[in-house]
């Protein structure tokens, strides 16, 4: 009778497990930091400030170049976490899957978690710290590959979201050829699913991008207006 149930325990277990990881890393992706960091130090609502956006870029543009900088900062280390959390839990609550798949799962919740944060109404950022953070833990080499891009990008148009989009876009082509090892396919496309989400994020930009209108690094971005 043992071995007969067991598979069923399993059946049962896993769908469990699997949500406790979804759960944990949407929760850490949610938190709002810039949105804390600003309402704490500068008793203000960053959604009511430049763009509305609640993302590194916009608490930079609002004045607050220490809050901008800690904003990213923190943004990339709760994608950390939520990713390394994720890693932790994967050999006890999820011992027939892939680390990476597991680590992948994280990932996505988390960017989910910071684009759609339960706790402001589903408005969150565009994922690009998050983002980050989390493939900074999932596939190191090719994350600091994609930051390099973004870093060139910024140099040489100071175009913050142009910058974003073309570093979200190489990451999952950096990580095809830099990650080692064994790459299931759901880590693979999960890599394909925060780029995705990062660039669907910046729509409103591209369209700025190609009609010229789009405001530099360094410059105030039109009121009302996402960074």
């Amino acid at each position: 009778m043992l071995p007969a149930a067991a598979p069923a325990t399993l059946v049962l277990v896993m769908p469990l497990a699997s949500l406790l990881v979804v759960a944990a890393a949407y929760m850490l992706g949610s938190i709002p930091t810039g949105y804390l960091l600003v309402r704490f130090f500068r008793k203000q609502d960053i959604r009511t400030i430049g763009s509305g956006n609640i993302g590194a870029t916009n608490v930079l543009r609002s004045g607050a170049r220490g809050l901008g900088a800690a904003t990213f900062v923190l943004d990339v280390l709760k994608g950390c976490a939520a990713v390394g959390l994720g890693a932790l839990l994967a050999p006890y609550l999820m011992p027939n899957s892939p680390v990476r798949n597991v680590e992948a799962l994280a990932a996505v919740c988390a960017v989910l978690g910071h684009m759609f944060p339960v706790w402001l109404g589903f408005r969150g950022g565009k994922g690009v710290a998050t983002g980050f953070g989390v493939f900074l833990v999932a596939a190191p080499l090719a994350a600091l590959a994609a930051i390099t891009v973004f870093g060139i990008i910024v140099a040489l148009t100071r175009f913050v979201s142009l910058a974003s989009i073309l570093g979200a876009a190489s990451f999952p082509i950096f990580a095809w050829f830099l990650v080692q090892g064994n790459k299931p396919a759901f880590f693979i496309a999960a890599q394909a699913i925060v780029a995705l989400l990062i660039i669907a994020k910046h729509h409103q930009n591209i369209r700025r991008l190609l009609s010229g209108t789009e405001s530099r690094f360094g410059g105030q971005p039109q009121e009302g207006k996402p960074a």
